[in-house]
């Protein structure tokens, strides 16, 4: 059995690899969790840290990062220290809300639509499981004759339309911003 101090290190350990550092320094890449799922499934890493910003963002530090123990139901963001507390939520929420109306974890991976790709809802919470699912959905919505961005509108709204469209905005304007963080900077 793991003692309270053991689980909060266990803890920092998932958040310190799964989020960035203070800030993005010229040339960085998204954490090292979110740049392996993204080459497992053969997707560009900012494109899977830009989704997971616009899925699970939340301000912290004043910045916006993916927080990982996130549920989304029937619209309503939820938000959870421990994973323990969101899988707890979860099991609740799912006695009286459809599945399709709840998304859960750093990619928001719809409980409903999603739920072949696990045995039980909670493992949508297990961080890197999650990172790596939202990777491999986006791959399969990835047409080689487009965009990057349009497969991430698929990966939001399948069916494409006004909602899909708002959604690639928003991760191309957090694409826009991590690969100005990534380029070198010019001095005067």
């Amino acid at each position: 059995m793991a003692t309270p101090m053991s689980r909060h290190s266990t803890l920092l350990v998932w958040v310190a690899a799964l989020l960035p550092t203070a800030a993005l320094t010229a040339r960085e890449l998204p954490p090292p969790a979110y740049q392996l799922a993204a080459a497992q499934a053969q997707v560009p890493p900012k494109l899977l840290y830009a989704v997971a910003l616009q899925e699970s963002g939340r301000a912290m530090n004043g910045r916006l990062v993916p927080w990982p123990w996130t549920l989304n139901v029937a619209g309503q963001s939820r938000r959870y220290g421990t994973r323990r507390e969101a899988c707890a939520d979860l099991h609740q929420v799912l006695q009286v809300t459809a599945a399709t109306r709840v998304d859960v974890g750093l990619g928001q991976l719809n409980a409903g639509y999603q739920r072949h790709r696990v045995r039980q809802p909670c493992e949508l919470l297990e961080p890197y499981r999650n990172l790596r699912l939202a990777a491999t959905i986006l791959r399969e919505q990835y047409n080689p004759n487009q965009s990057w961005l349009m497969a991430a509108g698929r990966y939001h709204r399948p069916a494409g339309g006004a909602p899909a469209v708002r959604y690639r905005q928003r991760v191309g304007q957090h694409l826009a911003r991590l690969e100005a963080a990534a380029s070198p900077r010019r001095t005067p």
